[in-house]
């Protein structure tokens, strides 16, 4: 909304004009983002004590984890209104991409809220049921995916073909089965952070990461000339998504603040179903789905973790790591929790500078 008024004003004050450049506008999301968070970190935290929505840790898991037991819990409700109202003043609200970003990343923070509430209310480690939450998922996705490659708005742009890093000359049409393929991009990137969550800042500041990254990813994809000399996918409007990967980063770089070890807060899934959500949902629309197995790298190993711990065990009865997700095995080996947060940060870093020089392969 600020960026309709006051860009609208150029025309009594040149200066005003630099309301035009999405690159301004997403530092502007970001510094937003960044200060919302701090004023109203303090107050949810407090909140969150004096009703006591503290956070359950489960038995099985490294005995240094109890000493979190009531720690509040569900701050991914700051990390959304952290996003929502930055992008809301500094994008352009007419732009659909915008709204179908903001719907993604909401439907699934509405998904966690009541997975976490449920949490709460019985004292236990378990909130909707498998079946419950995955249905929800696919759900949203579905409905995400459907706006995004057949809204009138939009399909003339849109493509149903995906493009694949290091051989962009080759492209891959699913046609009708491009539906199910976002569908299934949209839960797995949602799950995968959920799923990573589980180490003060580790979630965040990997989110924090792929956010930069796909802060300049959305730019390019959204400027002809760039996407032309890079040779990757031009699709008109998206470079406003930068705005909201801005206020993303903001958002982040706000919470990190009050997650770093030791937690004040913590996300809950009302963030990290929210921001993984979020994260898929940007590489559809950009045409990179396949780039985010990079972007996303960390996500996926973690998920990948828990898929080969699950399947080894029904398979042989026995255990590939001391525990998953893959950050539980190393503490149990012992590192001690900051060290597994900051080499799996650097991880994350090596997997976004990755995805981001196969920009400039063929």
């Amino acid at each position: 909304m600020l960026y309709h008024l006051l860009y609208s004003l150029r025309t009594h004050f040149v200066g005003f004009n630099v309301f035009r450049y999405i690159t301004f506008r997403t530092a502007f999301a970001a510094l937003t983002a960044l200060m919302i968070s701090f004023i109203l970190g303090p107050w949810l935290i407090e909140r969150m004590r004096r009703i006591k929505l503290g956070q359950y840790i489960r038995e099985e898991g490294p005995k240094s984890h109890q000493q979190k037991a009531g720690t509040p819990t569900m701050g991914g409700i700051l990390i959304n209104v952290a996003i929502l109202i930055p992008t809301i003043l500094w994008a352009d609200i007419f732009n659909p991409y915008i709204w179908i970003i903001l719907f993604v990343t909401f439907a699934y923070g509405a998904i966690g809220f009541v997975d976490d509430y449920r949490k709460l209310i019985k004292k236990r480690n378990l909130g909707l049921t498998p079946k419950e939450k995955f249905t929800a998922q696919f759900g949203v996705a579905f409905l995400a995916a459907l706006a995004i490659a057949y809204l009138p708005m939009l399909k003339n742009n849109y493509s149903t073909a995906i493009t694949f890093p290091f051989v962009k000359q080759v492209v891959l049409n699913l046609g009708f089965l491009y539906i199910p393929f976002v569908m299934v991009i949209l839960v797995g990137a949602s799950n995968a952070v959920n799923l990573t969550d589980g180490l003060d800042g580790l979630a965040i500041g990997s989110t924090l990461i792929a956010a930069v990254t796909y802060t300049v990813l959305t730019y390019a994809a959204g400027h002809a000339r760039i996407a032309d000399y890079l040779r990757i996918a031009w699709v008109p409007q998206t470079g406003e998504l930068a705005v909201f990967c801005g206020a993303m980063v903001g958002a982040s770089l706000g919470f990190l603040w009050f997650n770093a070890h030791p937690a004040e807060i913590f996300m809950g899934d009302v963030g990290s179903l929210a921001l993984g959500g979020a994260i898929g949902c940007l590489a559809v629309m950009i045409k990179q789905e396949i780039l985010l197995v990079l972007v996303g790298g960390l996500f996926v190993v973690e998920a990948l973790s828990v898929i080969l711990q699950v399947a080894s065990f029904k398979l042989t009865g026995r255990r590939i790591f001391k525990m998953s997700p893959l950050h539980h095995h190393f503490e149990l080996s012992g590192w001690r929790e900051t060290k597994v947060v900051v080499r799996f940060w650097i991880i994350a870093i090596m997997f976004a500078m990755m995805s981001l020089a196969t920009l400039k392969l063929r």
